[in-house]
C-alpha cells in the first residue's frame, strides 16, 4: 500500500520589476560642455536638444538625472562614460542612487 506526499509543491512564480537607479551627473569645473554633450548623445543616446539641456542643468544646479535604468545598465553607462573621460583627462563623474 503506498502512500501520499503530505508536500505540496509551490507552482506560482512571483516575478517582481527590478528595482530601478538613477545615474546622476556631477558638476566640475573642467570638463567641457561639449564633452558632457558628447557623452549625453554617444552613451546614454540623449538628442542633442535634450543632452544640451542636461547639461545645463548639470551647470547651474551641480547635478542633474541623466536617466533611471537597472543597476547593471547604470553602471555599465557610467563606467563607459568615466572610462571616456579619463582618457580625456576630464575629472568628470557620475553617480548612482536608488529611484
Amino acid at each position: 500500500m503506498a502512500t501520499q506526499s503530505a508536500l505540496k509543491e509551490r507552482t506560482g512564480n512571483q516575478l517582481r520589476e527590478p528595482r530601478m537607479y538613477k545615474v546622476i551627473m556631477l558638476n566640475d569645473d573642467f570638463t567641457t560642455m561639449e564633452f558632457v554633450v558628447q557623452i549625453l548623445v554617444e552613451i546614454f543616446h540623449k538628442d542633442a536638444a535634450s543632452a544640451e539641456s542636461i547639461m545645463l542643468t548639470v551647470h547651474r544646479n551641480g547635478r542633474a538625472v541623466v536617466g533611471i535604468y537597472t543597476y547593471d545598465v547604470a553602471v555599465t553607462k557610467i563606467t563607459a562614460a568615466t572610462r571616456r573621460a579619463r582618457e580625456e583627462g576630464f575629472p568628470f563623474r557620475m553617480v548612482v542612487e536608488e529611484a
